[in-house]
């Protein structure tokens, strides 16, 4: 694949993937804009990968307390950091079991334009109203294990494509009062177990083929993404300190409905 598609396909995906305006919506635009085949779902998990490593670097301090709370806790204290963990694992288990079942009925994922602009524009319209109607009183630590596990099962309706994951765990957030710093930041932790998951599902795929040519293309993709996604993760958590999702939710109903414009043949 040409290395200008690769780059454009990297920095929209690092850009896109944590910010709650769909990262599938953006990522068809690619081939459609630039009149090039599909990328592939392959390609799709490379850049979800980079944009991990962007995640992982940007919130080293609650990785750090995941770590050191879970083995105080094996020495029989209470941790805040242990408790977190806890978390991810809960919110994340509804995801893992939707996703081998749809893996195995839908291995190329559903990866349609028409659902991707549905889906884009219907959940931009939701965390709108989210956001509007949504108190900010709490904080990661106020959440009990049973706001975990709704925020886990929303973010199951993230496997169909235009959903966003970070964007409709965010919209979850919003719902259970959640700031929205805090709710942006549980949705990305949250993204690093469900993004692994991926990453090591596709790249056992990947080194089954054998094709040295894609891993290449799958490493430089990675690559650009983190370096892409880092800027946009400080840039939209700067953003939401000072305003709200409602600007982001705007945008992604423009585009839902431009996505829309071209499955029905409206534009060229």
């Amino acid at each position: 694949m040409p290395f200008q598609h690769l780059a454009i396909l990297a920095v929209v995906q690092g850009i896109t993937e944590f910010l709650p305006i769909s990262s599938s919506g953006h990522l068809v635009l690619v081939p459609a804009v630039l009149g090039v085949p599909d990328q592939g779902l392959l390609l799709d998990v490379a850049v979800h990968v980079g944009t991990l490593g962007a995640v992982l670097l940007y919130l080293w301090r609650d990785i750090g307390a995941m770590i050191m709370g879970v083995g105080r806790t094996l020495r029989g204290r209470n941790d805040p950091g242990a408790r977190l963990f806890g978390f991810l694992v809960v919110g994340t288990i509804p995801v893992v079991a939707a996703g081998f079942a749809l893996n195995h009925y839908y291995p190329e994922g559903i990866r349609s334009l028409t659902v991707i602009g549905w889906t884009t524009l219907g959940f931009g319209l939701l965390l709108m109203i989210a956001d509007q109607v949504g108190m900010t009183l709490r904080r990661i630590e106020h959440l009990r294990y049973g706001d975990v596990i709704m925020v886990g099962v929303a973010q199951v309706l993230a496997l169909i494509p235009g959903t966003s994951r970070s964007g409709i765990c965010m919209t979850a957030g919003r719902v259970l009062g959640m700031e929205r710093t805090d709710a942006a930041r549980f949705a990305m932790l949250l993204g690093i177990p469900a993004i692994s998951g991926a990453g090591v599902l596709k790249g056992y795929e990947l080194w089954k083929t054998g094709n040295m040519a894609v891993t290449g293309d799958v490493i430089v993709t990675a690559s650009l993404s983190f370096i892409a996604a880092l800027f946009s993760v400080a840039l939209m958590m700067a953003w939401l300190r000072r305003a709200s999702f409602t600007p982001l939710a705007i945008y992604r109903v423009l585009l839902g409905g431009f996505l829309l414009a071209i499955a029905y043949g409206w534009v060229g």
